[in-house]
């Protein structure tokens, strides 16, 4: 990997999904949403009644985030973490953007008030019981491998910064890196946006427990 890769891939942010991105460089005060915006994005759809196709589909997928939310000795497989995407694009989700240190998964400074902010969110009584999905992207720079690392880094930071800030459930949070495999940005792999942590509502553990 090249020294200009290193650097380059050294920005990564954290991005929850919903369509709020911050500039990478010095984003103002305005441009962050608020914890009202962030509630409402990740507050759950209402449940619908019946052993409808879909219903059976939501039971089936809250089942197998039961399993995947109680590993804890290894990183997810690829089939694992391509099933959880896939799931996660489905559920509520919002884009949020933290700064890191160079190549270091460090939770900086800059990082900490917008993670305070989305802990607070993550522990209001409307979330109760949530599961959460923390996924962790780069842009295309860099070799495969070094992005994949860095991606289960960084997405890893953030699970333990929620838990130890905010107390809470280790298995309440879903942490599984992605590289460049998700480009949010596809016509442009070395975009800003790209560089990201993705998180999403699984809805409550009581469900994935019936």
């Amino acid at each position: 990997m090249t020294r200009w890769q290193k650097f380059a891939g050294a920005f990564a942010s954290l991005v929850l999904a919903s369509g709020i991105v911050l500039s990478a460089t010095a984003p103002s005060l305005a441009q962050r949403p608020t914890e009202e915006q962030m509630l409402n994005a990740l507050k759950p759809a209402p449940k619908t009644r019946g052993l409808t196709t879909e219903s059976r589909q939501l039971t089936e997928e809250q089942r197998f985030i039961d399993t995947v939310r109680k590993i804890k000795t290894r990183q997810l497989t690829l089939g694992e973490r391509e099933k959880v995407f896939k799931i996660a694009e489905k559920r509520p989700t919002i884009d949020l953007e933290v700064y890191f240190a160079y190549d270091s998964a460090a939770i900086s400074p800059e990082a900490e008030a917008d993670l305070m902010k989305l802990g607070r969110v993550l522990t209001n009584p409307e979330l109760q019981d949530s599961v959460y999905f923390v996924g962790g992207h780069t842009d295309a720079k860099g070799s495969d491998d070094y992005n994949q690392r860095l991606s289960e880094r960084r997405a890893t930071a953030v699970k333990q910064f929620l838990i130890e800030k905010f107390n809470l459930p280790d298995d309440s949070l879903v942490a599984a890196g992605y590289g460049e495999e998700k480009l949010k940005n596809k016509s442009d792999p070395f975009a800003s946006e790209n560089r990201r942590v993705q998180i999403a509502n699984f809805d409550q553990k009581a469900t994935a427990q019936r």
